[in-house]
């Protein structure tokens, strides 16, 4: 997105502080239907001259001709670039070390206060090179811990993960990533949330909302929650630990003979056993609630753990 009123045009339709964003700066940023309900959610990263907008790649043309819908005189040019950038997310204690001997100008993070992301706070992000190759690294923590992202040509993306397993990176399958993601509670659009959604349930207001920034589109739905309703929601995504093999998507959870929830996604984590997100009713949301999740047509105890997980939960 480039144009002079690209931060003002934003500002009025995504949930955090677009125009406070400098260059080299950015957030994370949901945009709500005048419902309070979830459109998308996506990275947000001001550079010189544009904004870059990173959504979930199904949701890329329809989030595009959406906000093209709503442009009406301001300067404001949109363009995709599904094509023309892939990302490598690289994450773990030791991401800046190692994505440091790839693209050098990072190398600069391993020596600030965190061995894993350095002086880099989050979503700081710099044009930089991996050989001949331009890119753009922006740290953005997920998992529970340090973390890049690294904005690549598509024809060298191959040649960036290759060069990063030789600098000590493993590529790691899907399921670890869950386990991981749920065990540090980030939950993922289009998997525990999706267009019916409003970010007091999925507990992500404190990354997602400004609470001082001018109107925005839903936000009466979110201050009214807030205000009147003393933030209550009728349902929250929960972290769940079950006594049990793990449950299929969509799973139902139970209080004795009530129905109080569902399944969103599931792993199994070395340190935690089976472990889930779920949206339950909010008289169940306590950490310590005994429920019940149906695995394979039984009912298998379960209990709310703490979000994120701990060693303590």
């Amino acid at each position: 997105m480039a144009g002079s009123d690209r931060a003002s045009y934003l500002q009025g339709l995504l949930t955090n502080d677009i125009q406070a964003l400098q260059p080299g700066t950015g957030c994370y940023a949901a945009w709500l239907t005048p419902q309070g309900r979830m459109i998308t959610d996506m990275h947000v990263l001001q550079g010189d001259g544009l904004l870059l907008l990173d959504a979930p790649a199904d949701l890329a043309d329809a989030v595009l001709q959406r906000l093209d819908q709503f442009l009406f005189g301001e300067d404001v040019q949109l363009q995709s670039l599904a094509d023309a950038l892939a990302s490598v997310w690289v994450h773990g204690p030791r991401a800046a070390a190692v994505l440091g001997t790839v693209v050098p100008g990072v190398s600069a993070a391993a020596a600030g206060a965190g061995a894993g992301g350095g002086n880099w706070p989050d979503y700081h992000h710099e044009r930089l090179s991996f050989g001949d190759t331009a890119v753009v690294v922006a740290r953005i923590d997920q998992l529970g811990v340090p973390g890049f992202c690294v904005y690549v040509e598509p024809g060298r993306r191959a040649a960036l993960i290759d060069a990063l397993e030789r600098a000590g990176a493993v590529v790691v399958a899907q399921e670890a990533i869950d386990a991981a993601r749920i065990e540090s509670g980030d939950p993922v659009f289009g998997v525990d949330m999706n267009d019916d959604t409003i970010p007091l349930e999925a507990g992500i207001e404190q990354r997602a909302i400004s609470f001082s920034k001018g109107c925005y589109v839903g936000q009466e739905v979110i201050i009214r929650v807030l205000h009147r309703g003393g933030g209550r929601v009728a349902r929250k995504l929960v972290t769940l630990r079950i006594a049990g093999p793990l449950p299929d998507r969509a799973a139902k959870i139970h209080s004795g003979d009530r129905e109080i929830g569902f399944v969103t996604s599931a792993a199994e984590s070395p340190q935690f056993g089976t472990i889930a997100f779920g949206y339950v009713h909010r008289d169940f949301v306590a950490p310590g609630t005994a429920v019940q999740v149906d695995v394979a047509g039984v009912r298998t105890p379960a209990v709310v753990s703490a979000r994120p997980l701990s060693s303590a939960a």
